[in-house]
Parts: C-alpha cells; structure tokens; sequence
C-alpha cells in the first residue's frame, strides 16, 4: 500500500519536492521594518529635507521674510561671486581650512607619535586630558576665553612685555591683518585635541612587529614615523581632515563671540554671513543662495576625502 504524503510532509519532506513560498511572512518582515524606521525617516524629512528644499526654492526669489517675494533667478547666485563681502566670506573660510584642519592634523601626528613613545605613563595621561579638554568646552566658551587671551592688555600681550617683546603687543583681534590669523588659532587649538586622540586611537590599532621590524633594520624615529606610523593612520587622518574641514567652512560660534566679524569685514565667514543677510539686512533669497553655494562646497571637498579614505 502506498502511503499517502501530507501537505506537511511533503514541504519538510524528500529531495525535489518544492517548498512553498512564505510569501506574506516575508511581505511582513519588510513592513514592519519600514515601521520601525518611520519615525526617524519623518524626522529626518521634517528637519533636514524640507528645510534644505525650502532654502533652494528661497535662493531665487528677493524677500524680506514677511512681504511678497519677487522672482530673482539666478541673481542671488550672481551676487555670492560679485558681491565683496559674500565672496571674501568665502575666501576666508578657505583661510581658515589651513588652520582647523591642516595645523591639527599636522601637529596632531607628531603629538600622538609623541605621546606613543612614553606609553601609558604620567606625561601621556597629562597631555591628553589637557589636549582633550577644548573639546569639553562649548566653542562659544572658548571664542570667550581667547578674547580675553588676545584682547590689549591680555595674557599674550602681557607675556610679549615681560620678555622685552613688547613692540610686537598689539590688539590680535582689532587688527585688519591679525584678526582672521588670530581667529584661526582659536580654531587650531580647539581641533588640536579631537584629532590627536583620533590618531592615538589609530596609532594603537597599528601592529608592534611592524616597529620591532623597522628598528632591526636601523631605523630611527623619524623614518620610523614615515614608514609605519603615516601610512597606518591613512583613515584616521581622512576622518580628522573631514570633520575639521566642516568645521572651518561652516564655523560661526567662535567667530560671532571673539570679532563678530570684525574689523569691518576681516573674518567674516560664510555662516555669519548667512546670518546677517537674514536677520540684519532681512536678504533671505541672498542668504538662502549663499547656504546653498556654501554646502555644495562642502560636498566638493569632503566627497573626494571620503572617496580617497575607501581607497585606503
């Protein structure tokens, strides 16, 4: 007699017979993912996409932000190229990349290959805890803390006087050619700390034989330095030089408090900018254009970082 197979049998059952597709059960599965992202996607919608889609449709109109707009075209765009005191914003937050990422990153690898060298000891756990500590502090704080340092008769001027330097004591921040410099290295040190301890992280992932390996074949610290340690923190300087390249272009906090953008237009930078041309002149198309030229440069200079990072 031949056994009869059920429905259930045959699914678990011999070689060739045919499962049945779970059809609804994975239809399921996908939806309650798209559930559990939902508020995070509406979230993320509400606050960055519409805004970012508003701000594009205001850049080619002329308004004040209360009465009727009127259609401008491509004239805001025009002006962020033409207009001095849009496109010197510009200038100067190029400026200010060479001192929020290319000095901290710079100082930052010999620091942590420093640091590397006296292992865990006192003067390792000092340094980066003081190194460390802009980061604790709110950027706002420190644009405070270094007026007090630059101001006439503050700390740097004062120590200029006691060591005969005194000719060279001047208003750091009141000075049409100090002040941008001055503002960089508020940025500097402020960026310092962030990237030593990303290449210290980056550092301890590198192997100990490979150093064992380069000293057997008589290298000093320096060819040490070139040979394992800047070619093992490839990534690592990719993500500093990323995160503090933001930073510089889309600064505010720290300039707002320390020159406000002073004197007359000297550090002005495109996120004070942005901020006076809507609050002060009231100009939202032209600070809606100069958002939008402001990210797409953003974009320009960290995709390639990113691109050369997956490289690595």
């Amino acid at each position: 007699m031949t056994a009869v197979t059920s429905p259930e049998t045959s699914e678990a059952g011999a070689p060739g017979t045919r499962r049945p597709r779970a059809r609804g059960r994975n239809r399921g599965l996908n939806w309650n993912a798209l559930l559990w992202v939902l508020p995070a996607l509406v979230a993320y919608a509400f606050f960055d996409l519409y805004p970012l889609t508003q701000t594009i449709r205001y850049s080619f109109y002329n308004w004040d932000g209360i009465g009727a707009a009127t259609s401008a075209g491509f004239g805001n765009y025009v002006a962020v190229f033409t207009n001095p005191e849009q496109f010197a914003s510009i200038l100067h937050a190029f400026v200010l990349i060479f001192f929020f990422t290319v000095i901290p990153v710079g100082l930052g690898l010999v620091v942590a290959a420093i640091i590397r060298d006296q292992k865990a000891g006192p003067f390792a756990t000092f340094t980066k805890t003081v190194l460390f500590l802009p980061q604790v502090l709110p950027l706002a704080a420190a644009g405070l803390i270094w007026t007090w340092i630059f101001s006439p008769n503050g700390m740097l001027n004062g120590f200029l006087r006691a060591v005969g330097l005194g000719s060279l004591a001047q208003d750091w921040l009141g000075g049409f050619h100090t002040a941008l410099p001055a503002v960089g290295i508020i940025g500097s040190w402020v960026s310092l700390g962030f990237c030593t301890v990303l290449l210290l992280a980056g550092i301890g992932k590198i192997d100990g034989s490979l150093y064992e390996a380069v000293r057997l074949d008589g290298a000093n610290r320096i060819q040490e330095f070139f040979a394992i340690t800047l070619p093992g923190l490839r990534s690592e300087i990719i993500v500093a030089s990323t995160v503090t390249t933001i930073a510089a272009l889309s600064s505010f906090d720290v300039i707002y408090i320390s020159t406000s953008g002073g004197p007359g237009y000297a550090t002005t930078v495109p996120g004070l900018e942005i901020y006076r041309l809507t609050f002060v002149s009231q100009q939202v198309g032209s600070a809606s254009a100069l958002a939008v030229v402001l990210s797409i440069l953003i974009l320009a200079i960290v995709l390639p970082l990113q691109r050369l990072g997956k490289q690595s």
